[in-house]
C-alpha cells in the first residue's frame, strides 16, 4: 500500500475534524479508488471501492476469516458491528455472503457523514448505519438477533474500558443466536494484562473461546493486533488456523489448554474495574 504523493491515484486527500478527532481520508496509489482511513492519526480501516472484498489489514483479513467460518460458504448472517469505521468488514460480509443483513453501530456522527459521502456503501448491501454508543446499542438489542457480532470499538487507538467487562460480555452472548460467533479485535503488548483479562472475561460467559493473532504478538515481541473469538458452540479451530496460516504475515489459533496456559491465572473484569487497552507505543500502528 503506497500512500498518494502525486503517483496514478490522483484524487485528494481528506482532511475532516470529527467528533472524536481528526479524520484523513488518503488515496492509495496503487488502487484507482482505494482509501486509508486515518483518525488522531490511527489507521482505522481501508476500503477498495472497486474491490469491497479486499481486506487490506491483517486483523481484518482475520475477523474475515472468522465471518468465512461463521455458516456454510455463501450463506447469508445477520450481523451486528459494533464500530464502524470505513465499513470494510461489513462491505466484504455483503459480498461474501449476499442477502445478509447487518447492523453496523458506530458512536462518531462525524464519521458516518465522511464515511457516507466519501465512501458510500452500494445500493442494496443491506447494511444500515446507526450513531449511537455500541454498549448502549447492545444493551437494547433483541434477544438471539445475531448470528455473528463483531466488536471492533477503538476510541483513537484504544479498545473504550465499557467493552471490556463481564456485564458486556453477557450481553454479547444474549444478543447473539445459539451457535452465534463473537470477533473483537484486540491490541495489547507484553505482559498482555488486558489481553489475559479480556480472555478471562469471556470464558467466564462463553464455553469457548480462541486467539487469532501472529507468533510474534503473542511471544511479547511487539504491540499488535489480537482477535478473541467466542461461542457457545463448538468452534472450527482447524478451519480457523488453516486460513489463519495462509494469510501473508501467519498468524497463530490459540485454543484450549494452550490458550489457558496464555491466560494463566487473569481475572475476570467488572465493570467498576474496567479499564480501555493501553495505548501503543509510538509507531506500532504506523503506515508503511
Amino acid at each position: 500500500m503506497r500512500l498518494h504523493n502525486g503517483g496514478v491515484n490522483e484524487q485528494i486527500p481528506v482532511l475532516r475534524d470529527v467528533d472524536h478527532g481528526t479524520a484523513r481520508l488518503m488515496p492509495d496509489v496503487d488502487r484507482e479508488r482505494a482509501w486509508l482511513l486515518t483518525v488522531d492519526g490511527a489507521p482505522q480501516s481501508y476500503v477498495d471501492l472497486d474491490a469491497p472484498d479486499h481486506l487490506e489489514f491483517e486483523y481484518a483479513r482475520r475477523l474475515g476469516h472468522v465471518v468465512d467460518g461463521a455458516a456454510a460458504a455463501g450463506a447469508p448472517l445477520d450481523v451486528l458491528h459494533l464500530g464502524g469505521g470505513g465499513l470494510s468488514l461489513p462491505r466484504y460480509v455483503a459480498v461474501t455472503r449476499p442477502g445478509s443483513r447487518q447492523d453496523v453501530v458506530e458512536a462518531d456522527g462525524g464519521l458516518v457523514a465522511l464515511v457516507a459521502e466519501h465512501l458510500p456503501l452500494p445500493e442494496g448491501s443491506g447494511v444500515t448505519v446507526h450513531t449511537h454508543d455500541a454498549r448502549a446499542w447492545l444493551e437494547a438489542a433483541p434477544a438471539a438477533s445475531a448470528d455473528l457480532i463483531v466488536g471492533d470499538v477503538f476510541g483513537g487507538s484504544r479498545v473504550p474500558a465499557h467493552l471490556t467487562s463481564v456485564a458486556y460480555a453477557r450481553e454479547v452472548r444474549r444478543v447473539l443466536r445459539p451457535g452465534g460467533t463473537y470477533a473483537a479485535n484486540l491490541a495489547d503488548g507484553a505482559p498482555f494484562a488486558f489481553l489475559r483479562g479480556q480472555l478471562a472475561t469471556f470464558a467466564t460467559v462463553f464455553p469457548e473461546t480462541a486467539l487469532v493473532a501472529e507468533p510474534a504478538v503473542l511471544r511479547g515481541r511487539r504491540f499488535g493486533n489480537a482477535i478473541l473469538v467466542a461461542s457457545d458452540a463448538p468452534l472450527d479451530v482447524p478451519g480457523l488456523t488453516r486460513r489463519a496460516a495462509g494469510d501473508a504475515f501467519p498468524a497463530r489459533v490459540e485454543h484450549g489448554a494452550a490458550l489457558a496456559r496464555f491466560t494463566g491465572n487473569a481475572a475476570p473484569v467488572d465493570d467498576a474495574e474496567a479499564v480501555g487497552s493501553p495505548v501503543p507505543p509510538d509507531g506500532a500502528f504506523g503506515i508503511g
